[in-house]
């Protein structure tokens, strides 16, 4: 076996063409393995040493470049990561078209079955690795948030898409192909032992080879089996990104010819995460991501913060020999233990992921906005304050965000001066006038700054945080107990909605239904807020009718609040956030009437 740490000579055999073939694979996932493992720049260096290797070395270097880019949101390194991207994108089309394809594909008629084969799985990694890289480009186009951008990426990705279906699809018959010709194989060898031993001479002497439809379709099922997980990291990630779209935005998603199934992404991302791909580690972090991050935070599915819980322990038991000191598995573990309310473990969790991503940055912030935010559960804001003044100094992706948490945190431990000066840098940071969470935090700071600023205010404006981000289910009773005395303190018409909003959360949390409905009735009532066009009135009618659905008695008229909350109001901050949890609800419940 050819050692893959050398630049492969010119091959003449087809056995040595399929080994150089597998150590390809095996390298990029020992590199991306190394990426896991803290070895950033290792991975980094192993990819671009080899990157003209081979398109899946290629394809290795500009991922890893890609995420770069997405950790830092720095504009020079986007920029890379645009044409590293574009490179690999010429490289695999290189021998996909024109009439060096042409010439190609005469030679190719006239070789034996097993080059052939090769041919096939080469042309087919080719195409997925051209999907993916046009998806990751369509990712640095959507940054921009511009109309043009906007649309340009949006035609990137349906050209992604048809080409990991098609891919997906060709690999399937392919396998199906392959199982059914081996057992066909094992029908024949079955048959033949059974036979007398002339004519198993007879046989023997006179048998005239492999089958034409055997010839054409010699693929190797191991290459195929890894095939098949490469192409299903990106289709599974496009059913369930897609299923996880705003309603209202679905029409021009389906317009553009994108699927949405939730339940086939998470299996295809399954079968890619126990593949032999290169993508496999990330397709388990893509899972990891989706059970602790994307499905609590959205309510997917119509259910509370625990749904997915039992995946995801169960994936981290499975990696923790392969991954033993890997950042982002022990960041995971961290996402695990704060959704079980285990904040303690969470903490220390997330400190160690901290240490022991010492050389990066970027996954350091993850893990420090993290500790912020079980800081905050703890209503510990002393320490929330050090972990948010910190992104804030250092960070490069939202300032203004997390200039705001700075705010309130430090206002919480009743440094108010402190706090007036933060509020006022949120409005220099403030840059992304189309982003909802910047404009949320620059209006909360300005009104913050300009009224009369109180401990309590600031306490209130971090529940605030804590219910709209979906974590009072992860504080304890007795936090929740002391939010609920500083709210009942609070005495001031301007906020009154929010406050009772705020108490019907809590007391949802605390199982105190009754209060909880009672509140709720209140928020939705709350002509300050209409007026001001607040979140609060949706955001209360949708929590009544979750309370409502829980009960047969009441469904309809749990349903009936669903649909006001989504009808009735528009224009007020997270829209989009609150109607996908609406249609998750919805969609849950004609799950369930369903026989």
């Amino acid at each position: 076996m050819a050692d893959p740490t050398e630049p492969a000579p010119g091959l003449s055999s087809v056995e040595d063409e399929k080994t150089e073939r597998i150590n390809d694979a095996e390298l990029a996932l020992k590199g991306i393995n190394m990426l896991l493992n803290n070895g950033f720049k290792e991975s980094d260096e192993l990819f671009r040493t080899y990157r003209n290797h081979s398109p899946l070395m290629s394809f290795g270097a500009s991922f890893v470049s890609f995420l770069n880019a997405m950790m830092t949101f720095e504009e020079e390194k986007m920029q890379m990561a645009f044409e590293d991207l574009k490179a690999t994108e010429r490289l695999c089309e290189s021998e996909n078209t024109g009439v060096i394809e042409t010439i190609k594909n005469k030679i190719k008629r006239s070789m034996d079955s097993q080059r052939s084969g090769v041919a096939a799985v080469d042309r087919l990694q080719r195409q997925i690795i051209i999907a993916d890289c046009q998806v990751y480009l369509a990712v640095l186009s959507f940054i921009k948030q511009e109309l043009s951008s906007y649309i340009k990426g949006g035609w990137i990705l349906r050209k992604a898409w048809k080409m990991y279906n098609k891919c997906y699809s060709d690999i399937t018959h392919l396998q199906e192909g392959s199982r059914r010709r081996a057992s066909e194989q094992q029908a024949t060898a079955s048959h033949s032992l059974s036979s007398s031993s002339d004519l198993s001479h007879h046989s023997r002497s006179s048998s005239p080879g492999p089958s034409p439809s055997q010839k054409l379709d010699g693929v190797n099922q191991e290459a195929l089996d890894r095939l098949k997980g490469s192409v299903s990291f990106g289709y599974g990630l496009f059913h369930l990104c897609i299923s996880m779209v705003p309603p209202h935005l679905l029409k021009i998603v389906n317009l553009l010819g994108f699927p949405g199934d939730r339940l086939q992404g998470l299996s295809a991302l399954t079968y890619a995460s126990e593949s032999k791909d290169m993508k496999a580690p990330l397709a388990t972090l893509a899972l990891l991501w989706y059970h602790t991050v994307v499905q609590p935070f959205f309510a997917l599915d119509g259910t509370d913060t625990q749904a997915g819980l039992t995946e995801a322990k169960s994936i981290l038991q499975q990696r923790e020999a392969t991954y033993p000191n890997s950042s982002l598995f022990m960041f995971f573990k961290g996402r695990v233990q704060r959704l079980e309310c285990q904040i303690s473990s969470a903490l220390t969790s997330f400190r160690d992921a901290l240490d022991l991503a010492s050389d990066q940055r970027e996954i350091q912030h993850v893990c420090l906005y993290e500790i912020g935010w079980c800081s905050m559960i703890e209503l510990n804001y002393r320490e929330a304050y050090k972990a948010f003044e910190r992104l804030k100094t250092e960070s490069r992706w939202s300032q203004c965000y997390y200039a705001y948490l700075t705010g309130v945190c430090q206002g919480a431990t009743g440094d108010l001066e402190g706090a007036v000066s933060v509020f006022k840098d949120v409005q220099k940071l403030f840059k992304r006038k189309n982003n909802q969470i910047e404009l949320f935090s620059m209006k909360r700071a300005e009104k913050l700054r300009t009224t009369s600023l109180s401990k309590e205010l600031c306490i209130l404006s971090v529940i605030e945080i804590l219910y709209l981000w979906k974590a009072l289910a992860n504080c304890s009773t007795a936090k929740l107990q002391t939010m609920t005395q500083v709210l009942q303190g609070i005495d001031d018409a301007s906020c009154a909605g929010l406050k009772n909003l705020l108490l019907g959360a809590i007391n949802k949390c605390l199982h105190n239904t009754k209060d909880a409905i009672q509140y709720f009735h209140l928020a939705a009532r709350d002509e300050v807020g209409r007026l001001s066009n607040s979140y609060v009135q949706p955001y209360s009618c949708y929590e009544l009718g979750c309370v409502l659905l829980n009960s047969p008695e009441s469904v309809g008229k749990g349903r009936m609040l669903m649909l006001q909350a989504k009808e009735d109001y528009a224009g007020y901050d997270f829209e989009n956030r609150l109607h996908v949890r609406i249609h998750s609800a919805l969609a849950s419940m004609r799950t369930d009437v369903q026989p």
